[in-house]
């Protein structure tokens, strides 16, 4: 849904769950132009914007692309590289485009940006502040699997990559005009109410310091929006506002630390604002 909608993604998760593989595979399956940067303590930013060079041939500055010059970049281990790099990925993010010695260059459309990052062996790396994390419309996480699907794990890579046999199902044409479509499914202003509602409680919320801004009201929007398409159909209803809220907003709170001694997370703050704001009825009716 979130490719649908156009937004960026956060993995973030212990190592070898597979979030590396999860992103070659939507690469194959989506027919994308795909690129993977690994983030490393000396990464610059002209890595990922790319850089000007003077050929002497004709004595003239040539533009070298940069990483974040194709449909889907897998950002890999973003905590791990400089604050100043992760600025220059995440303002390509936003603006879609890149400013290089004064000309801008236009990123590919559509233009995806997977990121991964690991929570734990925090030394040396630059955790992206709240300001940064708002940027991605969501994160997620994997999790570990249960026995029986590490078995077919197993079995499955015993002769080859499963990797190997993914093929393209749609284009990067295809994703956009699906881009493009979104923007007619219909958000009536009951609805639209609804998840600015959401919103503010988080801001009102006695255990959180700072709730989702008017860019994490977007994104919920925008992401219900996908839902609806998922569901086949051309109009949001507060079952897509509900399926998608806590995905969207739980990586745009910052808990007091009250929050820690009350054993409140994130997700709890979120489901009880879910089940006190009631939504309006439609025509599907109400929760």
């Amino acid at each position: 849904m979130t490719i649908y909608a156009g937004g960026h993604i956060l993995l973030e998760d212990c190592p070898g769950v597979g979030k590396t593989t999860l992103v070659l595979a939507f690469a194959k399956a989506l027919g994308l132009d795909f690129k993977r940067i690994q983030f490393t303590t000396d990464t610059t930013p002209s890595d990922i914007t790319g850089f000007t060079m003077l050929n002497k041939a004709d004595n003239k500055f040539e533009f070298h692309e940069g990483a974040v010059m194709c449909n889907l970049l897998l950002a890999d281990e973003i905590n791990r590289t400089s604050p100043k790099t992760q600025s220059a990925l995440l303002e390509s993010m936003e603006e879609r485009s890149v400013t290089v010695d004064g000309v801008t260059h236009e990123l590919p459309h559509p233009f995806i940006c997977i990121a991964t990052q690991n929570p734990l062996g925090a030394s040396g790396t630059h955790p992206l502040p709240e300001s940064q994390l708002d940027r991605f419309m969501v994160k997620l996480s994997i999790g570990y699997p249960s026995c029986d699907d590490q078995i077919k794990i197993l079995n499955a890579r015993r002769y080859t990559n499963p990797l190997n046999e993914i093929k393209a199902i749609v284009n990067a044409q295809s994703i956009s005009q699906v881009h493009d479509y979104l923007s007619s499914i219909k958000v009536t202003e009951d609805v639209m109410r609804y998840a600015i509602t959401l919103c503010e409680e988080t801001r009102k919320h006695p255990l959180v310091e700072l709730g989702v801004s008017p860019r994490g009201v977007i994104a919920l929007v925008t992401l219900s929006r996908a839902n609806a398409l998922i569901d086949r159909r051309n109009y949001v209803v507060p079952e897509d506002i509900q399926n998608v809220y806590i995905d969207a907003c739980a990586h745009r709170l910052v808990l007091r630390p009250q929050s820690v001694v009350e054993g409140v997370n994130r997700n709890d703050i979120l489901s009880e604002i879910l089940t006190r704001v009631k939504p309006p009825a439609t025509i599907r009716g109400s929760r």
